[in-house]
């Protein structure tokens, strides 16, 4: 997985307590957005939601953010987790967001 500045890679990392969210540009070495539930603007979105549906609002921050970076394509790297559960509720939250992988 490679991501570009006309593509940069969208990484997800989930602990066993949370998850995160990175748009990182492999060209350059920087991050360009990221998100995760740790942040105060999930916490409060959040109120008494489960790690699928926390997921699910990180996904939603990181597609609005990268948006309004003017990005939207990225490539979906899931870090060799499978594609469900909270990952997969990040990524489609991110689609529905608007980005496009």
């Amino acid at each position: 997985m490679h991501g570009t500045a006309t593509r940069p890679r969208l990484c997800v990392f989930r602990s066993l307590s949370h998850i995160y969210a990175q748009v990182v540009d492999d060209d350059d070495g920087r991050t360009l957005v990221a998100a995760s539930d740790l942040e105060q603007e999930a916490r409060a979105g959040a109120d008494g939601a489960k790690k699928t549906g926390r997921a699910a609002l990180v996904g939603r921050l990181v597609g609005q953010r990268t948006l309004g970076k003017g990005i939207t394509e990225v490539v979906f790297d899931r870090a060799g987790y499978k594609y469900h559960g909270r990952v997969k509720a990040l990524a489609e939250a991110a689609r529905e967001a608007g980005l496009k992988f």
